[in-house]
């Protein structure tokens, strides 16, 4: 009888190791980083991405001087138009899909926020920067279709109809086959500042979208320069996204200089860098624990 109950007990364990051969098991789900664990090492062809997103200020403005055009920067990578992993030169959204002219590129806020980044952590970093000038956050909602003239490096002028919102996922996607994102700069509001009226909830669900779509990563804006007319309507409500929006914050523009005057929304060399500098500030205590 024992054996009788051995025998039966060993054939159910078999037919059980059998079930479903063909079923894989679960694939596990990779977690968005939490800034109180250490960040795992980078492999060789590993990076960490940050996607960043808006308008004239975001695309750079900034005069570039001599040194800026000296080399890549050390430790700071670009997505190109093709969707590889090169050495980061200056200007930084020379490879934005949806950018204008290249003699509107200059210096962008992602230079000095990947220089303190890299040097702050020796961590490999790849931006893909994909703004436009004069975008208002309309343009950047989803199902949103805008059509303009786009000038490809060789000079070749064409008309072309892209989703601002669908390229930034589409190329941040490309990024992250080299690495893991990290978080989202977003710099816009000067062409919807004289009216913002509804833009907290526009921009909260431009990024629910984006997280959806790539991680509920920390994201950081800005904001618009202190001397602009609208300044007062503008400012004070992107001071409130960290009430508005989890996983968010935002930082000055006090102390960043002028590119030109009053008159002119664009920050200096000096303000772009200083305002990259506090992006970072941000996001090494959001996503280092620094």
């Amino acid at each position: 009888m024992k054996r009788l109950l051995s025998l039966i007990v060993a054939v159910m364990m078999v037919l059980g190791g059998c079930a479903n051969p063909q079923m894989e098991p679960p694939k596990p789900h990779k977690p968005t980083p939490n800034p109180s664990e250490q960040l795992p090492e980078q492999g060789e062809d590993e990076y960490d991405v940050f996607l960043l997103i808006g308008q004239s200020n975001m695309a750079g403005r900034g005069t570039m001087l001599p040194e800026d055009l000296t080399g890549p920067i050390e430790g700071v990578y670009l997505l190109d138009t093709e969707g590889k992993v090169v050495p980061a030169t200056n200007p930084l959204n020379q490879y934005s899909t949806i950018r204008k002219d290249m003699k509107h590129q200059q210096i962008n806020p992602g230079v000095g926020f990947s220089k303190r980044v890299h040097a702050a952590t020796g961590r490999k970093i790849l931006l893909v920067v994909n703004a436009r000038g004069g975008s208002n956050i309309n343009e950047w909602a989803k199902g949103k279709t805008t059509t303009f003239d786009y000038t490809d490096a060789s000079g070749n002028k064409s008309s072309v109809s892209l989703s601002f919102y669908d390229e930034a996922i589409r190329r941040t996607k490309q990024a992250t086959a080299h690495g893991t994102l990290r978080g989202i700069l977003w710099h816009q509001g000067e062409s919807n500042s004289s009216n913002p009226t509804g833009y907290m909830d526009k921009l909260k669900a431009l990024v629910s979208g984006l997280r959806a779509e790539l991680g509920n990563v920390p994201f950081v804006a800005g904001e618009i320069a202190p001397w602009h007319t609208n300044r007062d309507k503008f400012n004070p409500i992107i001071r409130t996204i960290a009430t508005e929006i989890p996983n968010s914050d935002w930082v000055s523009s006090e102390g960043c200089d002028m590119l030109k005057d009053e008159s002119d929304p664009h920050f200096g060399r000096n303000g772009q860098l200083l305002l990259g500098e506090r992006y970072a500030e941000k996001i090494l205590r959001m996503v280092y624990g620094k």
